[in-house]
């Protein structure tokens, strides 16, 4: 018995909708990508500032609690980009021994998973909402109002979110998720 998925006919006019909501989709995951990897460039350009004024005697407070919320940042804001290309962790060669009940091992997996990612992105933002209203600031000689770089790690859970969502979305209407199979990237 084998799966087949639910294919939009190419005529009609939501299928064309499709496409272009998932090639944006795919944008937005890329740009995550780029800010995470500029959040990286602003952690070494924190780290050389701070070597930098350690050596000319000065004492600029909070350049290592900013490196690490730039750290943060940079990890959340990849998981989406690294999902799509298939970087994080998968069990292929165990999907791979379920034969023809492989696709309904991925529908249950992502589906968990895309369940899992929308509970963690709920409270992420919950948690950015109650650091706002209470005032919460870090307890670090920067004193910053928290709810700033926590609004970076909700930003990255929102779109890791979204990005197992869709991908749940697409195996199951189309039978392929828009993962890419980690042989293709070496």
């Amino acid at each position: 018995m084998t799966m087949t998925a639910i294919n939009p006919p190419r005529g009609l006019p939501f299928a064309a909708a499709l496409r272009a909501i998932r090639r944006g989709l795919d944008l937005i995951y890329l740009w995550s990508g780029y800010l995470a990897a500029l959040c990286m460039l602003a952690i070494l350009a924190l780290t050389m500032a701070q070597v930098a004024t350690r050596y000319a005697g000065i004492n600029l407070r909070g350049l290592t609690s900013y490196a690490g919320y730039f750290m943060a940042a940079s990890t959340f804001m990849a998981l989406a980009h690294a999902l799509n290309n298939g970087t994080h962790i998968r069990i292929e060669t165990f999907s791979a021994l379920l034969g023809r009940y492989r696709y309904y091992a991925e529908v249950w997996a992502l589906g968990c998973t895309a369940a899992i990612g929308s509970w963690f992105a709920y409270y992420s933002c919950s948690m950015v909402y109650w650091s706002y209203k209470l005032d919460d600031i870090s307890t670090g000689l920067d004193a910053t109002p928290l709810w700033i770089p926590q609004s970076a790690m909700a930003a990255g859970t929102v779109l890791f979110a979204l990005a197992l969502t869709d991908n749940f979305l697409r195996l199951l209407f189309t039978g392929k998720h828009g993962i890419k199979p980690s042989s293709e990237i070496l």
